[in-house]
């Protein structure tokens, strides 16, 4: 009986979990081999995998992985080198430290949406834009970023919001960097790159393994930039998985097209989670 007690007590919390979980996911396999447009919700019918097939075989898909895998290694490559190198500038003591810290982990509360409006309105205009009065400082033509390096501009918001959960997750793993070895390095004659490449790096190997794979879930659903810069333009050039499962649903309203694309991006998370879950448990195992 009292081993019965604790998990009679963890029952309602599991079960609504797991109802919270499944509920939709279960939804979302019925609405993706059916025939469903939100605009004719009476007229349903069973397509089997053809909703599959047409997502597939949307012009806009090949477009749209490729964008993703390139905002993925552009980002957390960008965040990953960015965070080093501040967690290392910052780890040392200096006056001011902690107010220079606070400042730098900042940008990440910011709401994905707000960080969207900030670079389109104050960044990236070409007329009034921060980058377009540098450019005519220096005599040169401002750059239209949204229009002509679309995706270019959604990596730089992104990794812009990003970078400062990089640095925050190094310089936390810096803290426990074992002072005694430095110092031995540093008697024996080490300098200081070899420091980074023999002490350092194989330090931080595990936490920028965390990173990762924390960043590129999360990175798979970037979809506020998206539509409040670019709208996935011009054409598809901005446009990754999330935007075009918005464009099926929301905007040709064919739920079961977006259905079958929304499950198709859950299996590409899960091969990325997977993937990186054993990269990490290799790398803890070290």
């Amino acid at each position: 009986m009292t081993r019965l007690l604790p998990r009679a007590l963890m029952a309602p919390a599991v079960v609504t979990l797991f109802l919270w979980m499944i509920v939709p996911l279960c939804m979302t396999l019925y609405f993706s081999v059916i025939q469903f447009n939100l605009l004719q919700p009476d007229q349903r019918a069973f397509v089997g995998l053809e909703n599959f097939l047409y997502f597939a075989t949307d012009p806009s898909f090949t477009t749209a992985v490729l964008n993703t895998l390139l905002l993925l290694g552009s980002v957390i490559g960008i965040t990953v080198v960015g965070g080093t190198a501040i967690a290392l500038l910052t780890h040392e003591p200096f006056a001011g430290r902690g107010i220079v810290r606070v400042l730098l982990i900042s940008p990440f509360f910011v709401m994905p949406t707000v960080n969207a409006l900030l670079w389109k309105n104050m960044m990236m205009n070409p007329i009034y834009g921060v980058l377009a009065q540098v450019w005519q400082a220096f005599g040169a033509a401002p750059v239209d970023w949204l229009t002509d390096h679309p995706l270019a501009s959604v990596v730089v918001m992104v990794s812009w919001q990003w970078l400062p959960f990089a640095t925050l997750i190094l310089m936390t793993a810096l803290q426990s960097l074992d002072r005694e070895q430095m110092e031995a390095a540093r008697m024996d004659g080490a300098r200081w790159l070899q420091q980074q490449r023999h002490l350092v790096l194989p330090h931080l190997a595990r936490p920028i393994t965390v990173v990762v794979m924390i960043e590129m879930i999360f990175l798979l659903s970037v979809f506020a930039e998206i539509h409040t810069t670019t709208g996935g333009g011009p054409g598809d050039a901005s446009t990754n998985v999330a935007y075009l499962i918005f464009k099926q649903a929301l905007l040709k309203f064919d739920a079961g097209v977006a259905s079958a694309g929304a499950l198709f991006a859950v299996v590409l998370a899960n091969i990325a989670a997977v993937f990186l879950i054993r990269m990490a448990g290799n790398s803890l195992e070290r």
